[in-house]
């Protein structure tokens, strides 16, 4: 029962389950596919007429009966042209269009009731081993992920082998409603997006604009401190650089059409590497030099299908905290650790203190560089690992086709994974752009490169931390550290002047100097989590004090000027409000 595939098995079977109830409920529906996901399980369909709330409840009290029958899930093998045939009459397109993609003369059918579906298993024994299985909720999809195909409708669900799991992940499923950065984005005023704007474009707000420009300070100062050097480069570039870094020929499918200026065509930044190296070359480089080090908050974008775009977390436009480090070959393993460490140091500074970390090695047939490199850069990857205590899985053949690389997912709060950080090898760009180093004999040396993003993207990485922190950000994070309310006109000019006192002291402070009751203002500033309230009336005007509530609704009596300020800054990263 803890066995992954066994649970991946678990879960296909119910997606069978599910299609059974749903062609026997709505006869006209169509199927597509119904594989097991991370989670759970999906189904795609295609209906003239939305699925509805109701419509789920139909379906799962049908998918009981189907349980209950406890059909035998049957295996045939029958020829490929009779399966085709079937479908086709059946007029099952979706079905016939897999079928005559299969190679083979055979295809597998699996068979529960009075539905069969095209599957190559394997299946639970029968339908009566599900017992414990949800209904999630129902989204479009395009068939095989193409805009230009049918859209299908698209049913989640989830199954367990035990109650207490099921339970416990609907409870996860419902507190992550509770996170959904997109709600607490609109409630806080961070960002929006707009169609008029384009979809998966973010407007930041000037809150969300803040605290983006909080954590680059950030970022910029332990960049300096591991001696990174800042690098710019342009939104867009000729197309000839694309060809050159071989993007044109591999990630075309991921890029904006090209735009003709003077009549050279020209693309809109995918990636910042190409820019970077071309940097490198432009002069050259000793091995006294090594390792260079680059660093960029540089914005690219990239065409992601409307089907996948999530708020934050998977948008068009995105700015990565790009990095490239380009070594001596004696240098690898040492450099690989620096930025790994590098990446845990940040990732704790934000309140992520579990990881899953993966190697991820050599596929197995489309790569660049020769077999003793990829051997040489693995090893390095998997010594780094082992030095730094933590646990790892291998991902085998899990690389990318020009390196192999590390990959370091976060556990939030409640103990979903994100990917974020990656330290990726890469044999492919340094001879495509043909760069190198004079040696100590005199002679020209390729480098290794190392490409490196510790956040992801800013993007990504401030949507997981909203919902990390239901959008009550560390103090040092947040766009307004205090929140200063009067009782009443006669304390306003005590209050402009702490306003001026905590700003100039390098805390972020507003006035909420409304003619409203203090109840009200306290209410309202506790739902945009401001760290602290300091209420103020007749009583500290008089003795140079405020009254302090924490967020959290604590209250923390009153306090001196200079004593709240104390606090306050204890809280704070010193020199990020300085770059």
């Amino acid at each position: 029962m803890e066995d992954k595939q066994a649970l991946n098995v678990l879960r296909h079977s119910t997606s069978h389950i599910l299609a059974a109830a749903v062609t026997e409920l709505f006869p006209e529906t169509k199927v597509a596919i119904g594989p097991s996901i991370e989670d759970g399980f999906y189904y795609d369909f295609d209906r003239p007429t939305p699925f509805s709330v109701e419509d789920l409840s139909k379906i799962e009290n049908k998918m009981r009966e189907i349980i209950k029958a406890d059909y035998p899930f049957k295996h045939l093998e029958i020829s490929k042209e009779k399966a085709i045939d079937e479908f086709k009459k059946k007029n099952e397109k979706f079905k016939a269009e897999i079928a005559e993609g299969i190679d083979g003369d055979t295809v597998n059918i699996y068979q529960c009731g009075n539905f069969s579906d095209l599957c190559k298993g394997p299946h639970i024994k029968s339908t009566g081993e599900v017992k414990y299985f949800k209904l999630l909720s129902v989204a479009g999809a395009y068939w095989r992920g193409d805009s230009s195909r049918e859209q299908l409708q698209r049913i989640y669900g989830t199954a367990f082998f035990t109650k207490e799991d099921l339970d416990k992940y609907l409870q996860k499923i419902e507190e992550a409603k509770k996170r959904d950065h997109r709600k607490l984005g609109k409630d806080l005023d961070l960002f929006s997006i707009h169609d008029e704007v384009g979809a998966g474009l973010i407007l930041w707000h000037p809150k969300g604009a803040l605290i983006r420009n909080i954590i680059e300070n950030y970022w910029k100062k332990l960049h300096l401190e591991n001696g990174y050097d800042f690098l710019q480069t342009p939104h867009i570039a000729s197309e000839e650089l694309y060809s050159i870094s071989g993007h044109l020929q591999t990630f075309n499918e991921n890029m904006y059409a090209p735009m003709e200026v003077e009549g050279k065509p020209y693309r809109v930044k995918p990636m910042n590497c190409p820019g970077h190296l071309m940097i490198y070359k432009t002069k050259l480089h000793s091995y006294k030099e090594l390792p260079i080090k680059y660093a960029e908050l540089g914005t690219v974008y990239r065409f992601e299908k409307s089907g996948v775009l999530h708020g934050l977390l998977r948008v068009r436009g995105f700015t990565q905290d790009d990095g490239h480090v380009i070594v001596a070959p004696d240098m690898l393993e040492q450099e690989i650790l620096n930025v790994f460490n590098m990446a845990v140091s940040l990732l704790q500074t934000f309140g992520f203190y579990e990881y899953e970390i993966y190697l991820a090695t050599k596929p197995p047939n489309k790569y660049v560089g020769e077999d003793s490199d990829w051997q040489r850069a693995e090893e390095s990857l998997k010594k780094t690992l082992e030095k730094t205590g933590y646990k790892y899985q291998v991902d085998e053949g899990g690389g990318a086709f020009y390196g192999p690389k590390i990959d370091i997912k976060i556990k939030d709060s409640i103990g979903r994974a994100w990917q974020c950080s990656t330290i990726q090898f890469d044999f492919n760009l340094p001879a495509r752009f043909d760069i190198s180093y004079v040696d100590s004999a005199g002679k020209k040396v390729r480098p290794y490169m190392i490409h490196r993003a510790l956040f992801g993207s800013m993007e990504r990485f401030l949507g997981v931390l909203i919902e990390h922190y239901v959008g009550a950000l560390p103090l040092w994070i947040s766009p307004v550290q205090i929140v200063i309310a009067n009782i009443n006109e006669e304390q306003i000019d005590y209050c402009k002047s702490l306003l001026k006192t905590f700003n100039d002291n390098g805390i972020r402070t507003s006035l909420d100097g409304r003619n409203e009751k203090i109840g009200h203002k306290i209410r309202e500033n506790a739902m945009q989590k401001i760290p602290y309230i300091a209420v103020v009336g007749n009583k500290e005007k008089e003795s140079g004090s405020v009254a302090v509530r924490a967020r959290g609704n604590k209250d923390l009596g009153t306090m001196k000027i200079e004593e709240f300020i104390s606090l306050v800054k204890s809280k704070n990263i010193p020199g990020i409000n300085e770059i």
